[in-house]
């Protein structure tokens, strides 16, 4: 398991803001659960309302790209940008800050190291 701390995720908030800081958003949405913390990041580096609900023109952000279900779920958003902090595979029609090849299961900050196990189970029980 690799250890995604919160220095990574201020290092790719500030890669992301400064990316984007030429171009207008109705907002940031980040999709729950892992999503939630680099998008208030996000909208106070931006300076950007954080948004209930996704919306046309808008930024969303998640944490990983896996399977990539989740975030296919939010791709018919009109001139929508997409940017997640990690990917598995090579992004194509949004962002990363990083893409890594491997199988390896991230833990990041915001969650309870000690559930991980059991958040990986299900996971791969779904997918």
């Amino acid at each position: 398991m690799i250890d995604f701390i919160w220095s990574d995720l201020d290092r790719a908030a500030k890669l992301a803001a400064n990316r984007y800081k030429t171009k207008t958003f109705s907002g940031v949405y980040g999709i729950p659960r892992g999503g939630l913390c680099l998008a208030v990041k996000l909208s106070h580096l931006l300076n950007i309302p954080l948004l209930d609900l996704p919306q046309d023109g808008c930024l969303i952000v998640d944490d990983i790209y896996d399977s990539g279900k989740t975030l296919e779920k939010y791709k018919n958003y009109k001139n929508a940008t997409y940017f997640v902090l990690i990917s598995k595979k090579d992004p194509t029609w949004f962002d990363s800050y990083i893409t890594m090849k491997n199988k390896e299961w991230i833990i990041f900050a915001w969650e309870d190291a000690s559930k991980a196990l059991k958040d990986k189970k299900e996971y791969y029980a779904k997918n």
